[in-house]
């Protein structure tokens, strides 16, 4: 059986929804390595969500929406949205963390590994209203990338001096383009 996030072959719009999942998840995944554990339950203010809030909110929204996603609302009987940005009651080991982040991401990347380009005219429903699987899929692609958004810019915050750039640091676009150019580097997450 092939990995999950392998894209089908000759699938090439497939294989970019995957690469652009998988970059984004790569920022975020990056951004969470810099933080403490403390630091993924920290707000900036009492109305904002902490690191551990965005995360569950995504994980819990990519279960939902890629859980049987040709043949099921994407809004799931057992999701509890409400839910998602409620704080835990008490600390969460990094390991508690990873878990919860990573279950979303497995569903979506196990479902998009199962579609062909010949499903983006499918029809899906997302709270009872239709979709093209092209629609939700950059619908969805959209949605975890302001979240990863959001993640980063709070990680960098927290982090201050010693932020480990996640894409081409302040300064540094001439070089990084001279790299790509010769082969060297990719902007595309491997």
């Amino acid at each position: 059986m092939p990995h999950p996030d392998t894209p089908t072959p000759g699938s090439p719009i497939v294989a970019g929804m995957i690469a652009e999942y998988r970059r984004y998840k790569s920022l975020a995944d990056g951004a969470f390595a810099q933080v403490t554990d403390d630091q993924l339950l920290w707000k900036l203010s009492p109305a904002q969500n902490s690191l551990y809030v965005i995360a569950q909110h995504l994980s819990g929204n990519l279960r939902s929406r890629f859980t049987d996603f040709l043949t099921s609302d994407g809004e799931k009987p057992d999701r509890n949205r409400d839910g998602e940005f409620i704080e835990p009651a008490g600390p969460v080991s990094r390991p508690q963390f990873l878990a919860m982040w990573e279950a979303g991401w497995k569903v979506l990347f196990e479902s998009l590994a199962t579609l062909t380009d010949a499903d983006q005219g499918r029809t899906v429903l997302i709270r009872t209203e239709p979709y093209t699987v092209a629609e939700a899929l950059t619908r969805s692609v959209a949605h975890a990338s302001y979240h990863v958004g959001q993640i980063t810019l709070l990680a960098k915050h927290l982090k201050g001096v010693g932020w480990n750039y996640l894409t081409v640091p302040p300064g540094g676009t001439q070089h990084f383009n001279q790299q790509v150019a010769a082969g060297e580097r990719s902007q595309r997450v491997k």
